[in-house]
């Protein structure tokens, strides 16, 4: 069956010609899609002909939300969806001053396999499609009766793993007919896989990158990260530099505050030292509490410090405010729970 939704116009149209049926129904359908129809029939300015062919050869994405939680201090909403063949994955929907935020997946489950993430303890089960991570904002618009302005990759599963699905999903959620989010009000998360950030530079799209770093050097990444065993700090370090150079855009550093692993003053002195004088951002995010890893946050004092010694070699840094911590808000956890049961 082919994937209507993770076309594009051009593709719809040039689709839609070839089943023998006028260019200007494409452009209906793709109408309709953007409204979020779930169903074929639910266009009824289409011919029952069309509709007909349409159901014999195509689908259409839906996300259906199987559990949803709200915060009682901040109203999060962390969202269970699942897709048409039963996989699950998480999203979460932010109330932040400049608008509505949602962290979407871009994959069930995930490789990396970093110690101190709930998504790698459930495996890796297959990657979404575009039109997959554009059910996820418009189920969400659609339960909370709000705009969503912000989106960022950065919950179950690695992006730049996903490579070609997450750049036609980039294309799409910028449409015009579509979600018409721009670029720069979209964060992509990655890990830290080197030769992908080099391709994604190459696109020179004005999105923002988010690199997860959480360590000062390679000895203490690789023991939270394996992905540090195959690209070491340098490399890591010299493709955010060159990523700048390429696009315009500022790199920000995800730094996960480990009582006692990654959080001492030494490490924020060698932190500050490399990254001293590169166009960038950390921030600094008390590590979630991830059953099974023994893992603490920082105190807000060490927080504070750390930001304090990053500032002191010219390196910004602020500390995240944590939202929706009464509903397993880091992903990963609620889709543990809900396949255990």
């Amino acid at each position: 069956m082919i994937d209507i939704k993770s076309m594009t116009r051009d593709e719809l149209q040039s689709f839609i010609t070839e089943q023998g049926f006028p260019r200007f129904r494409a452009d209906q359908i793709g109408g309709w899609l953007n409204k979020g129809v779930t169903d074929f029939d639910e266009m009824r300015n289409i011919p029952a002909e069309l509709r007909k062919k349409l159901k014999s050869i195509c689908y259409i994405s839906v996300a259906i939300i199987e559990k949803k939680q709200v915060s009682r201090y901040d109203k999060t909403v962390k969202y269970l969806f699942s897709f048409n063949d039963g996989e699950c994955v998480e999203a979460v929907l932010m109330d932040y001053h400049h608008g509505m935020s949602i962290c979407i997946s871009t994959q069930v489950g995930c490789r990396m396999g970093c110690t101190f993430c709930a998504t790698g303890k459930s495996g890796f089960s297959r990657d979404l499609t575009a039109s997959e991570m554009l059910a996820q904002i418009e189920a969400a618009q659609r339960d909370a009766g709000v705009r969503i302005s912000n989106v960022v990759l950065m919950g179950m599963g690695e992006p730049l793993d996903n490579f070609d699905n997450v750049v036609r999903f980039l294309e799409l959620v910028g449409c015009e007919q579509g979600l018409n989010i721009g670029m720069r009000h979209i964060t992509l998360s990655t890990c830290g896989l080197v030769p992908k950030i080099y391709e994604l530079a190459k696109l020179k799209l004005q999105i923002n990158l988010a690199v997860s770093l959480h360590a000062p050097n390679d000895e203490i990444r690789a023991r939270t990260m394996p992905v540090a065993k195959a690209y070491p700090m340098e490399q890591l370090l010299k493709a955010c530099r060159d990523y700048f150079d390429a696009t315009g855009r500022r790199v920000t550093f995800e730094y996960a505050l480990i009582s006692g692993v990654n959080d001492g003053d030494a490490c924020a002195e060698e932190l500050g030292k490399k990254l001293r004088g590169m166009n960038c951002h950390v921030n600094l995010i008390p590590v979630n509490s991830v059953e099974g890893t023994g893992y603490l946050k920082s105190n807000l004092q060490r927080q504070q410090s750390f930001a304090n010694i990053l500032a002191a070699y010219g390196v910004t840094a602020t500390v995240r405010r944590t939202l929706g911590s009464d509903i397993d808000a880091s992903c990963g956890q609620l889709r543990r729970k809900y396949i255990k049961n």
